[in-house]
This record gives structure tokens, sequence and C-alpha cells, in this order.
């Protein structure tokens, strides 16, 4: 059974995914290791609102109310798998999946739900904090940089 140490993203694996899915308000990315799942990441479409960017970022972009972007609702690793860089090759397939898309997004937004440590997991990977939101955070998907080779890592 899928342990990462969060109840509320292993009971979401268990229990409400196949629903998200079915009704087409998720989609649900899962790495396997060990006959099992390791970790696994949810993408949504969203929109980010252009008064909730930094004036800098804001400044740059067309004056519409909102910005499209993909929302990573969540992201958790196996408590077994944990510490083997699995959790940046999940970050980095969900930019790589948004990149590469054909429906336009500006940026793939997070938040992070288990506060100051995954804030932090996603700032090292180059995410913006939202000015009125610390725990809500972006990455403008035409900075972002991945290596997809063998791994899918980030640079």
């Amino acid at each position: 059974m899928f342990n990462s140490g969060s109840e509320p993203l292993d009971r979401y694996l268990q229990e409400q995914v196949t629903q998200d899915i079915r009704r087409r308000v998720a989609a649900c990315f899962v790495a396997l290791g060990e006959q099992r799942i390791a970790g696994y990441y949810t993408l949504t479409s969203a929109s980010l609102l252009l008064a909730d960017l930094p004036a800098s970022t804001g400044k740059k972009l067309p004056r519409y109310p909102t910005v499209p972007a993909v929302r990573m609702g969540r992201l958790a690793v196996d408590q077994a798998f944990k510490g083997q860089g699995l959790g940046a090759a999940l970050l980095a397939d969900a930019l790589h999946r948004a990149i590469r898309s054909e429906i336009a997004a500006y940026a793939l937004m997070v938040d992070a739900k288990d506060g100051s440590a995954a804030a932090a997991f996603y700032q090292h990977h180059g995410f913006i904090a939202l000015p009125s939101s610390p725990l809500a955070l972006f990455l403008p998907l035409a900075t972002a940089s991945i290596d997809v080779g063998d791994h899918g890592t980030l640079r």
C-alpha cells in the first residue's frame, strides 16, 4: 500500500483519484518501483490572477485578468523510495508534459501543502512564491530548463 507519510496524499490516491480522472478534473501520473506505486503527481488546467503575480513578472504579460497555467495539485513519493531523487524526477516529468502540451500555459503552479519543507523543495527547483501566499508557487514554463534524457531531471 502507498505510504508517503502524508495521510491526505495517501487517502487521495486510494480513494479519490479514480473519480477525478473519470470526471476529467485531474490527470494522474505514477512512477512504479518494485511492482508498486513509488510516487505520483496530478495535473489540471488552471489560471493565475495577473494581480497575484510579482509586479516584475506581471508587467511583462498581457493585461488579461488571468494567465493560463497548469496546476500540479499533488506530488507524493512513497516512504520506501524517498531520498532517491524521485520527487525531482516526477517534477521534471510534470514540467516536460506542461511544456510540450499543445495547449498554451504560462506557468506550472503548485501549492506546497506540507508547509515550508515542500515550499523549499519547489524553490530549490526555481519556483517563485506568490507575494500574497508564500505556499503558492509558480515556475514560468519559458524559463524551465529540463534535461529529458534518461532521468528527466531538472537543471
